[in-house]
């Protein structure tokens, strides 16, 4: 028996506040192309996206809509990492179907683009829906990460796509998934299949926000989540007076969490890896300012501290992101030959050869427990998987080896690794996730109703009240740039980094140095989700200043 806890029962009861157009029946709402000044004009991107490369921006405005009440099947898809309000962006599509056309059917997809390929689906109900409303997770349906990239596989899509006749097709996913959704919509046009593709942006990690994506959903949840902790942590640490706590926190290609976690919670000390990359600051340089640091404290009696650190910080690092990048390069080499079941001595003997100078010298400057995880642990293009490397070990274990030459620990240095990650992407969403992914599933709703397709479901304004949000779509071609994948230049959705020049980022520049001696943390409470609005309708730290 499934029992249900007592404050799931009363989030199942929350009503998501949702933008004013978006209140009204799918009849009172039309669309609008609007003519831009910054129309896509990047040929190489545009020679991939022939039939797409010319859509406007859609806006949506009062007026009677002719198509309201036509009956839809629509698909759904859940692809890539959990994020919190997932539940929610299906709910929203599912309400809007049902209101426009209660004869309308959803699919959802089972255990992400798989299921697509693989013709897995189920037919959502009520009942499915209300089960979800306002919880965390993708277990709904599953998530999953497949890459819908040959001829096989879209061939097995468009099979089972018209099979079922589905009107659109709805993918929730990141940069990758809405990449796959802009050549799916692109595809299906010159084919001339007849199913819509709408993306919606999602990813806690906050890398996929653009000029048009003000946050993706999920990282409101997860920041607040971490900074709770982080903040509990603090808490536990300037009582016991004795420990240095370093903090891993997910996030491979961009620091946006971290920095976001650092705003929230003060620590002594942040580490920004688009600062790293852009100072081409040493691992030699970062350990010992770190070190630095925890002596100064120490002297001062303050014996104790807080440390972040982003999940990707070694790609940032110049001397192992170069090491990264060789070993990458040397992998079919590396495993034709079974190096990988050698010692790591008989593998350092072996790449020495190989590498650059200064890659081997890497290589033999990490403690050897940590420089084996460099030669394993591959995706399946051969790519390290960076988030099983244990950074924050790596850190202890060199700032340890520092101080105990410097001050042979004379302040008794104690450092405790903690990791947070997995843990914050399946969380209840926060109100602000819940209104928003809500709003995202109307919108991609609408979107698909109107025969949109090659689309974005996006928000703005988010800065604001509910009420005041603003929905629109966005070409996802206009997203694009080209990028290398696997030695080819592939049309792309780029991540975006935490940007040097954006008010989060300088205001915490301006701020830093303030929190490194003092005793300056900030406790964030455990998520709010009934009382005050300031505290459980509150939105990031990174949100407030970028809309200043």
């Amino acid at each position: 028996m499934n029992y249900i806890s007592e404050f799931q029962k009363q989030r199942y009861k929350y009503s998501p506040k949702i933008p004013k157009i978006l209140e009204q029946p799918s009849q009172n709402i039309c669309t609008t192309e609007i003519d831009t000044e910054d129309l896509f004009k990047n040929e190489a991107i545009s020679e991939f996206f022939p039939n797409t490369k010319n859509l406007k921006n859609i806006i949506f405005t009062n007026g009677k809509n002719k198509l309201s009440s036509k009956k839809q099947k629509i698909g759904v898809v859940l692809s890539g990492g959990q994020a919190p309000g997932g539940h929610n962006v299906i709910a929203g599509i599912f309400d809007s179907l049902k209101t426009s056309n209660e004869n309308s059917e959803l699919f959802g997809f089972l255990m992400g683009p798989q299921g697509l390929i693989n013709g897995d689906y189920k037919i959502l109900n009520k009942t499915d829906i209300d089960m979800v409303r306002n919880t965390g997770g993708f277990d709904l349906i599953g998530s999953g990460r497949t890459k819908i990239e040959s001829e096989s596989q879209i061939s097995e899509v468009i099979k089972n796509i018209k099979k079922l006749d589905l009107d659109a097709l709805i993918i929730i996913g990141g940069d990758d998934s809405n990449t796959n959704a802009a050549v799916l919509s692109e595809i299906f046009l010159k084919n001339n299949i007849k199913t819509k593709i709408i993306g919606i942006p999602k990813t806690i990690d906050g890398d996929l926000k653009n000029n048009f994506v003000e946050v993706s959903f999920g990282f409101d949840t997860a920041c607040k989540f971490y900074s709770s902790l982080i903040g509990n942590l603090a808490r536990d640490t300037v009582s016991a007076k004795k420990y240095w706590n370093i903090v891993k926190l997910m996030g491979r290609s961009a620091s946006h969490i971290t920095l976001e976690c650092a705003l929230q919670v003060h620590p002594n000390i942040t580490l920004i890896g688009e600062e790293i990359f852009k100072n081409k600051t040493s691992l030699n340089t970062i350990i010992e300012n770190i070190c630095n640091v925890i002596i100064q404290r120490a002297e001062k009696g303050l014996n104790y501290g807080i440390i972040l650190i982003p999940e990707g910080i070694i790609e940032f690092i110049p001397e192992t992101k170069k090491l990264i990048t060789e070993l990458n390069n040397l992998w079919d080499e590396f495993e034709n030959q079974n190096i990988s079941i050698l010692n790591f001595q008989n593998k350092k003997n072996w790449l020495k050869t190989k590498l650059s100078k200064e890659a081997y010298s890497t290589l033999t400057y990490l403690p050897e427990e940590f420089a084996n995880q460099f030669l394993g642990l591959r995706d399946p293009h051969g790519n390290i998987v960076v988030s099983k490397i244990e950074t924050d070990k790596i850190f202890t274990s060199l700032i340890e080896e520092r101080l105990s030459k410097e001050t042979q620990n004379k302040h008794k240095i104690s450092i405790l690794n903690f990791f947070y990650g997995y843990e914050g992407r399946a969380l209840f969403p926060t109100n602000f996730d819940a209104n928003y992914c809500y709003a995202l599933g109307k919108t991609a709703f609408l979107l698909a109703l109107n025969n949109k397709t090659g689309y974005m479901a996006c928000i703005k304004n988010l800065s604001k009240p509910p009420a005041k949000w603003q929905p629109y779509g966005i070409p996802l071609v206009r997203m694009m740039t080209m990028e290398n994948r696997i030695g080819k230049q592939k049309p792309v959705i780029e991540k975006t980094l935490v940007d040097l020049n954006g008010k989060p980022y300088l205001h915490f520049l301006a701020e830093r140095d303030n929190w490194i001696l003092k005793e300056d943390y900030i406790y964030p409470e455990t998520i709010q989700y009934f009382g005050p609005n300031k505290i459980c309708n509150k939105i990031t730290t990174t949100l407030m200043l970028e809309s200043q």
